[in-house]
């Protein structure tokens, strides 16, 4: 109990630090929100200063910071300045598109980056090895969105076998229930629905990956040469036990915890690289709502929107070290 709750009081300054870079950050933008949202060129004075007002900005920064940690203790993460809906509404409206694309990322970055770094440390040096290092290399250089326009040239216009942009074809309407379109799709039972959704997101779920992937490739090679130089890793070799065996249940249980760290540290990754992901594929999901509230200076949704991010993200890093106990309780 002692080491969950160390962990969860180290949580605290994270929060408020996120909390005040959100809010410094949004204020440096520039432009004025009020005219933005008015669409008015020559609006009055007074009227001006009426709607600055009311969004709270006429007051001092330290002040309006104080306001607004207030309201997110009581759940009210503000009302959009564009559209005038609250902004928890919306983001749980788009949230699921998004953690929908992250999982599958995540999911196709471990399937292809765990086995890779595998066989790169067991064929260290060799042809295997080097192709394996030299691929993941190109992918952690390659820019997403640079990653993302090739795909969408060669996979929609030269073979076009797949789609370009949103999460399912127009012909199809499935209502949200639990707001993940492979699973709702599956549940209306519509024929072609679930497939028109997996199409969808194979694209804009491999441009993502991409770095996570070759990350993790990375990782679990470094981990895996330094476990497998271990003294117990040549004890089980000389008792005669199988190079399997060797390799799972010694070699790769014990490397577990610095892959699964940089797992962690990978979904900051991913919700970064969405907002790209999702303007190029146009993805109805959190990283296009911030975008484009930007252009819009909605600060209630700028703010809001990286605060509840970044809420995920801590919240993702304290299951991790919830897993290092799982994976080793001796820590």
């Amino acid at each position: 109990m002692f080491f969950f709750g160390k962990k969860l009081v180290l949580l605290i300054p994270t929060f408020f630090g996120i909390s005040l870079l959100a809010f410094l950050f949004i204020h440096l933008l520039p432009g004025d929100p009020v005219l933005i949202a008015t669409g008015e060129r020559n609006i009055s004075k007074e009227k001006h200063d009426e709607f600055i007002s009311n969004l709270g900005l006429d007051k001092p920064l330290p002040i309006q910071y104080l306001i607004y940690i207030k309201n997110i203790a009581r759940g009210d993460f503000g009302t959009s300045i564009s559209t005038q809906k609250p902004v928890w509404n919306e983001f749980k409206e788009l949230f699921p598109a998004t953690l929908e694309l992250a999982l599958c990322s995540i999911f196709i970055a471990l399937f292809l980056g765990l086995p890779a770094g595998i066989l790169s440390a067991v064929y260290k040096n060799k042809l295997p090895d080097r192709l394996i290092m030299t691929a993941s290399l190109l992918g952690y250089s390659m820019p997403i969105f640079w990653w993302g326009l090739l795909m969408i040239l060669f996979f929609s216009n030269y073979l076009a076998i797949l789609p370009v942009s949103g999460r399912i074809s127009f012909e199809y309407f499935i209502a949200p229930r639990t707001g993940f379109l492979l699973i709702d799709s599956l549940i209306y039972g519509e024929k072609g629905a679930f497939t028109s959704a997996a199409q969808h997101l194979i694209l804009p779920s491999l441009v993502l990956s991409t770095i996570p992937l070759a990350v993790i490739a990375r990782q679990t090679r470094a981990v895996m040469l330094e476990v497998m130089g271990e003294d117990y890793i040549r004890t089980a070799k000389a008792k005669g036990l199988s190079a399997r065996r060797i390799l799972f249940l010694h070699a790769l249980r014990n490397a577990l915890i610095p892959i699964v760290t940089v797992i962690g540290l990978q979904v900051g990754v991913l919700f970064t690289g969405a907002i790209l992901t999702e303007n190029i594929f146009s993805w109805p999901g959190i990283g296009k709502w911030m975008v484009d509230s930007i252009f819009r200076r909605d600060y209630p949704v700028l703010q809001s929107g990286l605060l509840i991010l970044g809420f995920v993200v801590m919240g993702v890093n304290f299951l991790v070290d919830m897993a290092y106990y799982l994976i080793n309780p001796r820590l």
